[in-house]
């Protein structure tokens, strides 16, 4: 249930009138009255003898019997009461108690308290109502309407209870603004599935994704086909913007034009210009992997290696750096969502869409510190899409195994805060990303299943006597899920790498948290080929002989990493612990 105290105002007919009258796209439907300050006011809607200007004269006696000088400049209270789509449809009788109870609330009109202001309920669409209430009480003086807008959201966290109503989380005042009833009725008979508003911010937050300039940022902003007017002080500097659809036009035919900021609080311009404050310039990182510079695939590594340093700041670090990080780790999903492949962009755009209500909170991001997942979200924008298929879509598997964690990293922090709606929309996303990833890694993980179950049997009792000895806690877990082959196959890879297996295994295990995983076996998969440097897609590498089988397991000794490889792995190691 979502109570919205309107603007006040100064004409009470005007507003009933509107109330009453057909709206703006004629979706009033049989408006009437479901409540009122006395149970007898007459009913324009229903009856035939009534008009709208008695009800008005009723409302305002209160307000005309006062001395002109006392009255309110603002005198008409305004409040819309709204279910959400999936809950049940209320009756009239009670969506007449709901108007009483909030008006109560707000202290407009409480019968304990004696004599309070007059007002009427006024239902005339199945899902709400509006209240409208003239601010003078029955014995002259004015209502204390200090904190209302807080009552009456606590009065619909206890209604939603007692009618059987979804429970909505309580707000904090960071949410983006909602659609008006206006523009999803607009956004109906134009045949879109969402407002303008809904498609105007996600198109911006998607060219804000690893932006670093004014330049570059209204230059995605125009390649994605927006109209955009920009806001320029007389010295010549850059105050702000609106954007708009070309097809989305006001009665007049001229475009309807959103400031940034009244799409989401952080897309105002100097919110978004402090994403690219502390970041140092643009450093192409080449990756040792095959893929090469730039590329998809390389992209997907990069971001995976950023998101897993990412989590343990979020876990640990101080609340300004985490919040940033979980800024930013909205970006990196809006970019990997534009980048995605079919089979897993409707749930990559479903977790980025959620995730944007729990980027936001009250502890304000220390800028600067989210450079890595910033420049993530760069290289996947400037890496292009992904094929979905080959080392393309075994990276894209690896980037959302870490995503997941990272966003289930961000519920526990907002949960710690008593953030109720971030937390809630965190946990949305990680369910996204779950289905994401189960059609992401299917086919690199079954690839690697094939491999592991091709392995000799003494090398497969090899590498378990080497996993019950490296992770006794998960060992037996771990053998008895479907990707202990895939596992199996990886350690093989690895230690033909050079790499010492029961170490590596040890290590990534260590590093975070599995109890929130599906399959351990898929997570270590992925931490172990991220960190030993192993191609994500094994599907080109020639298979593991059986005299390669029967070597190993007359103990064959590990080859010893290289130098560089030591310092590189102890280097990680540090970072992460």
């Amino acid at each position: 249930m979502i109570p919205r105290i309107q603007k006040r105002g100064q004409r009470t007919i005007g507003l009933l009138y509107y109330l009453y009258g057909p709206g703006k796209f004629e979706e009033h439907t049989d408006p009437h009255l479901v409540a009122s300050w006395d149970h007898n006011a007459p009913d324009p809607g229903r009856n035939a003898t009534a008009t709208l200007k008695q009800l008005q004269q009723l409302l305002d006696q209160p307000v005309e019997n006062i001395d002109p000088s006392q009255r309110p400049k603002k005198h008409v209270w305004h409040l819309s009461v709204r279910n959400d789509s999936e809950d049940r449809i209320l009756s009239d009788e009670e969506w007449g108690d709901v108007a009483r109870r909030m008006v109560a609330a707000a202290g407009i009109d409480n019968p304990e308290e004696g004599a309070g202001c007059r007002w009427a309920a006024v239902r005339h669409a199945d899902d709400h109502i509006h209240i409208v209430a003239t601010l003078v009480r029955e014995d002259g003086y004015k209502p204390d309407l200090d904190n209302d807008a807080n009552r009456v959201q606590a009065q619909a966290r206890a209604l939603e209870v007692e009618l059987g109503l979804r429970r909505l989380k309580p707000g904090d005042g960071t949410a983006a603004k909602r659609p008006t009833s206006a523009e999803r009725h607009k956004a109906a008979r134009q045949g879109r599935e969402r407002t303008a508003r809904e498609e105007l911010r996600e198109t911006v937050r998607r060219a804000v994704a690893g932006a670093r300039s004014d330049e570059e940022f209204f230059n995605r902003l125009a390649a994605a086909g927006l109209l955009i007017r920009k806001r320029v002080a007389p010295s010549g500097d850059l105050l702000g913007y609106k954007v708009a659809l070309p097809d989305d036009l006001n009665k007049d035919g001229e475009p309807v034009f959103y400031p940034g900021a009244r799409l989401a609080p952080d897309l105002s311009l100097p919110r978004i210009r402090e994403r690219w404050a502390g970041d140092a310039p643009d450093a192409r990182r080449e990756n040792p992997i095959h893929s090469g510079p730039g590329s998809p695939a390389s992209a997907r590594r990069e971001t995976a290696s950023a998101v897993w340093q990412a989590v343990l700041v979020v876990e640990h670090g101080e609340d300004g750096v985490a919040a940033a990080h979980i800024a930013a780790a909205s970006e990196v999903l809006d970019a990997l969502a534009k980048t995605s492949a079919a089979h897993t962009r409707r749930e990559l755009h479903d977790a980025a869409t959620a995730f944007e209500r729990a980027s936001r909170s009250h502890v304000r991001a220390v800028r600067g510190h989210d450079q890595a997942l910033r420049q993530a979200a760069r290289d996947l924008v400037q890496g292009g899409p992904a094929l979905g298929r080959g080392e393309d879509g075994a990276t894209t598997a690896m980037a959302i195994d870490m995503l997941f964690f990272l966003i289930t990293a961000a519920a526990h922090w907002h949960v710690r805060k008593g953030h109720a709606q971030q937390a809630e929309a965190a946990a949305r996303a990680a369910e996204h990303l779950r289905a994401a990833y189960r059609a992401a890694s299917a086919q690199p993980l079954g690839v690697l299943y094939q491999r592991g179950r091709r392995l000799s049997r003494p090398m497969l009792q090899r590498q378990t006597v080497l996993l019950r000895e490296a992770l006794p806690e998960l060992a037996e877990q771990i053998l008895s899920e479907p990707g202990w082959y895939a596992l199996a196959a990886t350690i093989a890879e690895a230690e033909a790498a050079g790499h010492d297996p029961a170490a590596l295994l040890s290590d990534v295990a260590a590093r975070r948290e599995l109890g929130t995983a599906d399959s351990v076996s898929d997570v270590l998969v992925w931490r172990m080929r991220r960190t030993a440097d192993l191609p994500a897609d094994a599907s080109h590498l020639p298979e593991t002989s059986t005299a390669e089988n029967r070597s190993a397991t007359r103990g064959t000794t590990t080859k010893p990493s290289s130098p560089a490889k030591r310092r590189s792995g102890e280097e990680t190691s540090r970072q992460t612990r």
